[in-house]
């Protein structure tokens, strides 16, 4: 039975020693579910006016280990491991193929699965995000972002554990290699136009290194999914509706 309501379905999953809460909206309904990665620190509650606005399509999320209503991991954990827990908890909810949009953060994450996981995913949105995090601590900024002063969004909910194990999760990881892997995967970069955390030459980058993407720098500054969350919601909509590209004839 599928999930209507601006409500998402609140449920837990235990995976290779880690507590997760996961969110969805519109559980069960056609389509491609959009599994939504998000910032360091953010949590779900951060994320639902955004994806509450993303219809036609399951949509879900998770709060990180030692975000929101997820306890603290008890060891430190990789980009490639944390990679795997989603990918499992998205088999355990029956999603052999998604679609995935990721924030800052969760933009680099994001990234990581569809080079671990090729063959199941369909489609990939990329935002406020970068192929290289050169230490730990990228999303800090973001307490005195514009946008997010001017709304009053309060990022980060996590504790100082969680805080320390997404960014030493990250610290030193690129995808610069083996993004261009991701050629036949049709994905979409959105950076703000006045992101002082992740400027718009890092979404520059990835476009750069995958053959096709499409490079937008939209209205806002890095937390522009939530600031501009009516705006972001219908292009990722449309994007993720776009019929596929003609193939060349033989």
């Amino acid at each position: 039975m599928s999930r209507i309501s601006g409500r998402p379905a609140i449920s837990t999953q235990r995976i290779y020693g880690l507590t997760l809460r996961i969110a969805r909206w519109r559980e069960g309904a056609a389509g491609t579910p959009l599994l939504f990665l998000n910032g360091i620190g953010a949590d779900i509650a951060a994320a639902a006016p955004l994806l509450a606005q993303i219809h036609g399509r399951e949509v879900w999320t998770l709060d990180m280990p030692g975000v929101g209503a997820s306890p603290d991991a008890l060891l430190p954990y990789t980009a490639p491991t944390l990679a795997a827990t989603v990918m499992e908890i998205a088999t355990r909810l029956g999603h052999d193929l998604l679609d995935v949009a990721g924030f800052s953060w969760g933009g680099a994450l994001a990234q990581q699965i569809a080079i671990q996981f090729p063959g199941r995913i369909r489609r990939l949105v990329l935002m406020a995000t970068t192929p290289n995090i050169g230490a730990p601590g990228i999303g800090w900024a973001a307490l005195l972002d514009d946008d997010m002063l001017a709304s009053g969004l309060r990022l980060p909910t996590a504790t100082p554990l969680g805080l320390a194990c997404q960014a030493m999760a990250m610290a030193g990881w690129t995808s610069a290699a083996m993004l261009p892997r991701l050629k036949d995967v049709p994905v979409l970069v959105l950076m703000g136009e006045r992101d002082g955390v992740v400027p718009a030459c890092h979404g520059q980058a990835i476009a750069e290194l995958i053959d096709g993407a499409v490079l937008e720098v939209v209205p806002g500054s890095h937390l522009f999914p939530f600031t501009h969350a009516a705006a972001i919601a219908s292009r990722i909509s449309a994007f993720l509706d776009q019929s596929p590209p003609l193939q060349a004839a033989a």
